[in-house]
């Protein structure tokens, strides 16, 4: 084997280095989960770096769910961070092919059952009200715009995730943002895939609100059962591949 044909491995060092020093800035500065961060240029001076690495641990730390990039906005911080916190990336297969969809329809079976039901035992007044208001949202969107609420949706659940407690909720759903998204972008030619799912939504939260955890589970499970009869009623009429 030419030896000349591999690529020069790049040491992480730095890159860990820099990461530790964002978290000792956050930390010292007691920025909270949903607080914003200096910009790109402000961090680069304090943090004595480059603004391309900045930028390049900012978007590690959004793949991980702990900040999120809002344009015009800023970047804003959605998890606590600390110094002995362990970076879990995840490698995910892509593609619109049937087993791919079904495969990510099964983690987000597992995942979205769980939450409503931790949601439901520790929500507070205030989370119930925070999830009744992205609720009205989204149902105002599916109204308005014929059923196309994929945002509104996204923002519903992870209000969900954030109530339940386990910030791991979060930062694994958020991980793969992209890969859930594609039920939702990519309606796989049918332009009612994913309707039967919208009533689920509301019953949900009602079993959240009613403090109900076991049927905030069952509702979310009906919710993901209405998908997965969406997928396989779209197979035979699609370019699935098996």
């Amino acid at each position: 084997m030419d030896q000349n044909s591999l690529p020069p491995i790049q040491t992480t060092a730095r890159d860990d280095a820099v990461l530790k020093a964002l978290v000792s800035f956050v930390r010292a500065e007691a920025l909270r989960p949903g607080e914003r961060l200096p910009t790109e240029r402000i961090l680069a001076e304090r943090l004595k770096v480059s603004r391309n690495t900045v930028r390049e641990a900012l978007t590690r730390w959004e793949g991980l769910g702990l900040v999120e990039r809002r344009q015009g906005s800023g970047t804003f911080l959605k998890a606590a961070v600390s110094p002995d916190m362990l970076h879990l990336p995840l490698t995910l297969a892509g593609g619109n092919d049937f087993t791919s969809l079904m495969q990510t329809l099964e983690i987000r079976r597992a995942l979205e059952a769980e939450a409503a039901a931790l949601c439901a035992e520790r929500a507070s007044p205030a989370d119930i009200a925070e999830i009744e208001g992205k609720l009205d949202i989204m149902e105002q969107a599916f109204r308005t715009l014929d059923g196309m609420s994929s945002e509104e949706d996204w923002e519903f659940h992870q209000a969900i995730y954030r109530v339940s407690g386990n910030p791991l909720f979060e930062q694994i759903i958020a991980a793969m943002h992209e890969l859930f998204h594609r039920f939702w972008e990519h309606p796989l030619g049918v332009r009612d895939f994913g309707h039967a799912s919208f009533p689920y939504h509301r019953t949900i939260y009602e079993r959240i609100a009613a403090r109900d955890p076991q049927g905030a589970r069952d509702e979310a499970l009906k919710l993901i059962a209405t998908v997965e009869d969406d997928l396989k009623r779209v197979r035979p009429n699609s370019n699935f591949r098996t």
